[in-house]
């Protein structure tokens, strides 16, 4: 039985106030974001997802500043095929993971980025899973095998080994990889290349039937890695009493709706975007306290959906998408560091 993990969101963004954080002034310096990344190991987490696009400071030199300043802090190191080729990176990757001690775990993100800044390129969704497929392939092979020689479309290495190694440690033999993605190219992606498929904050039904769904593709597709695993990403509003929580999720919303919270820039590219706010169709609040209004006036990504309630609502939730095999749990709420506290200290130990 996987056992789980429990992660958060660490925002290194040039510009404050991401989702309505309230830290303005050094608020993506290292003394701040070490600061989360610290508070994030005191209060019972694992770790903590660090999202990436051009214009933003460089994911994978924020992850490696944070496990410097830290002792069990996993970065999960999201990471675009096309601004690393894979050898570049199965090479960054394995080090930072030797000098951690196995503390790495990474995310492939194929999503829209502003490509031309930095000379990428790509061509229609088929191509850009293909490109993907190959990375997390030759990723793998590098992380696992010596000497490697692999011909594709879009990458190709000759008598490649990687050195340092990266850690094994009983049935890990190399950094998880995670990955997202809800259109039909993404998940026979997912479903023979990933260790993990994460999935933003769907109703209990449409995720059991996309868990259903990318099982029976990796069966279909021979995977030949051990069972794919499941996570989810989503915004957590925990207060003390579920009435607390209604009146201040509410309050937010109002802000959005007057633009005092920034829109998601992204919010209408990807199928899986696409999925969440067309929710809001199907009802304000799905399931026990799934709130769909937030991507009704500018939330994106993991902000579309929300849990709210008290620890022990959100708690009962949670539970519920565990039955469903969700093992991987990537929460956030603003602000971010007075939530680590809150959270980790009310809501984990509802959890563990």
């Amino acid at each position: 039985m996987t056992s789980l993990q429990f992660l958060w969101y660490i925002p290194n963004q040039a510009q404050p106030g991401h989702r309505g954080d309230d830290v303005v002034t050094d608020h993506n310096s290292l003394e701040t974001l070490s600061g989360q990344a610290e508070a994030l190991e005191e209060h019972g987490w694992s770790g903590a997802l660090i999202g990436t696009g051009w214009g933003r400071p460089d994911t994978f030199t924020v992850a490696t500043a944070l496990a410097a300043r830290t002792t069990t802090f996993q970065p999960l190191i999201a990471v675009r095929p096309g601004y690393w080729r894979p050898a570049h990176f199965a090479s960054a990757a394995a080090t930072l993971d030797h000098l951690t001690g196995g503390r790495v775990l990474v995310n492939i993100v194929s999503g829209k980025d502003d490509l031309a800044a930095y000379g990428d390129s790509e061509g229609d969704q088929a191509h850009r899973y293909a490109r993907t497929k190959e990375f997390m392939r030759i990723v793998r092979k590098l992380w696992t095998e010596e000497n490697v020689t692999y011909r594709g479309e879009h990458f190709s290495v000759t008598g490649s080994t990687v050195a340092p190694r990266t850690v094994v440690r009983g049935e890990r033999r190399h950094p998880r990889l995670y990955f997202g993605g809800a259109s039909e190219a993404a998940e026979r992606v997912a479903a023979t290349e990933a260790d993990v498929q994460l999935f933003w904050g769907e109703p209990l039904a449409d995720m059991a039937e996309r868990i259903e769904r990318l099982r029976r593709l990796g069966d279909e597709l021979g995977r030949e890695h051990p069972p794919l695993e499941f996570g989810l990403r989503i915004t957590t509003l925990v207060r003390d009493t579920t009435e607390q929580a209604w009146a201040d999720a509410e309050a937010k919303v109002e802000k959005m709706a007057k633009g005092a919270i920034e829109r998601d820039p992204n919010r209408f590219v990807a199928v899986g975007q696409q999925r969440l706010l067309d929710l809001a169709a199907r009802g304000e609040v799905l399931d026990d306290n799934l709130y769909t209004a937030p991507g009704r006036f500018g939330g994106g990504g993991a902000g579309t959906t929300w849990l709210v309630g008290s620890a022990e609502d959100v708690a009962k939730s949670l539970r519920k998408y565990q039955a469903l095999g969700i093992t991987h749990f990537v929460l956030s709420d603003t602000p971010y560091l007075p939530e680590i506290k809150r959270q980790g200290d009310r809501l984990l130990p509802l959890l563990r």
